[in-house]
């Protein structure tokens, strides 16, 4: 069996059989309990707090993306030979030394430390608002799930970010492949952290409580959300092949919250932090404001390119 067909059945694994095989779980689980009660009356869909979270997703993916290339182009600026330029989802180089491609792998570290900081901020109880709470889980959510794909990818190939730093650190087959198992085997387990932050400090406390409640919260606050933000992410890209402009943000949305959603029935330990009172207190000026001034830069300014020589 070839490394390719390995590392391919984990994928199928872990995004497919896994999810589905917890999602089943929770069915059969909630076929055999008494029947719980669901929200409290009156509280519906609250698309206010979806509309927030797609624009909150929008501006962490895009924030993220960024620090990885920026985080890709600073180690290349202090090195003798190399003369790169930065674009917020690219960035390119002249010149030539070895350290280039284990240059490769600074990004992918740089977003994983920036979403496991945000996650221990969002821990901790930073952000007053719920809204902040919210931003601070999608940093998260988008900083490790940006970088745990690229692990796989970079086994696969050679050309990636990350494969190039595997071939200039001589990994052999077997470690790369190690490592691919690894960074797959963690995507539940983080998934599952993630959602159990989300629900604790930004779920409706009222829905927390049962688990039709949290499907609704995740459903509401995490997965439409994400899907709604995409064709906005898209907006954001720089035109290239579409690997690079729809694939990528297709691939980080779906690898966590696949898990987070079939994991949902899971009472874990949640309570909620938001009331069913604050269900229209969701702010959309300042995430619209921001994604649109972020996009007004990534367009005129980072588009053309930033040199660093």
């Amino acid at each position: 069996m070839t490394v390719a067909q390995i590392v391919g059945i984990a994928v199928l694994l872990v995004l497919l059989a896994g999810p589905a095989a917890l999602g089943l779980a929770g069915w059969y689980t909630a076929r055999r309990a008494p029947p719980a009660p669901g929200p409290r009356p009156g509280v519906g869909w609250r698309w206010r707090w979806t509309l927030m979270s797609a624009l909150l997703y929008v501006l962490a993916f895009n924030l993220t993306f960024f620090i990885q290339e920026l985080f890709l182009v600073l180690p290349k600026a202090f090195t003798p030979g190399l003369r790169p330029t930065l674009f917020h989802n690219n960035h390119l180089w002249q010149g030539d030394n070895p350290l280039a491609s284990l240059f490769q792998g600074t990004g992918a570290i740089a977003t994983l430390l920036a979403g496991g900081v945000c996650a221990w901020l969002l821990r901790r109880g930073a952000g007053k608002s719920a809204a902040t709470r919210l931003f601070l889980f999608w940093m998260a959510y988008s900083g490790i799930f940006m970088a745990l794909p690229q692990v796989v990818i970079g086994v696969l190939s050679t050309q990636s970010d990350l494969g190039m730093a595997m071939v200039y650190l001589g990994l052999s087959q077997a470690a790369k492949v190690a490592a691919s198992v690894v960074a797959l085997a963690v995507i539940p387990l983080i998934a599952g952290w993630l959602r159990q932050l989300l629900l604790g400090k930004v779920g409706d406390a009222d829905r927390v409580a049962t688990a039709r409640g949290r499907n609704l919260l995740l459903l509401e606050l995490a997965v439409v959300p994400a899907l709604l933000a995409l064709p906005a992410i898209f907006l954001f890209r720089i035109p290239r092949n579409w690997l690079e402009v729809a694939a990528v943000p297709v691939v980080v949305t779906i690898v966590g919250l696949v898990w987070m959603q079939a994991g949902a029935w899971r009472p874990g330990r949640a309570t909620g932090r938001v009331s069913g009172s604050s269900a229209a207190a969701a702010p959309l000026a300042w995430p619209l404001g921001a994604v649109a001034g972020l996009l007004v830069v990534f367009q005129l300014l980072l588009r053309p390119g930033v040199r660093f020589y």
